[in-house]
């Protein structure tokens, strides 16, 4: 039986995958209204730091589903 070798990379269908599970658990973390002062809040910032470094870092690109216009984030239409 013939071994084949792992890619290097992902390919772009699976790109496109795991940006959109990148940007529903964007949603999750980003959706609870909890205190700044909390552990949790503070691990969910810390997750998020993860995962948007891990988007840049695959595509190349900051976040297709982060916006920022200089005073926040803009809304994508649903």
């Amino acid at each position: 039986m013939a071994r084949t070798k792992p890619a290097k990379q992902l390919s772009e269908a699976e790109i496109e995958r795991f940006l959109v599970a990148a940007e529903a658990l964007h949603k999750s973390i980003v959706r609870p209204l909890i205190s700044p002062n909390s552990e949790h809040f503070r691990a969910l910032r810390r997750t998020h730091e993860a995962l948007l470094n891990t988007v840049k870092h695959i595509t190349g690109d900051d976040a297709p589903f982060i916006r920022w216009n200089g005073t926040g984030a803009v809304r994508q239409p649903s």
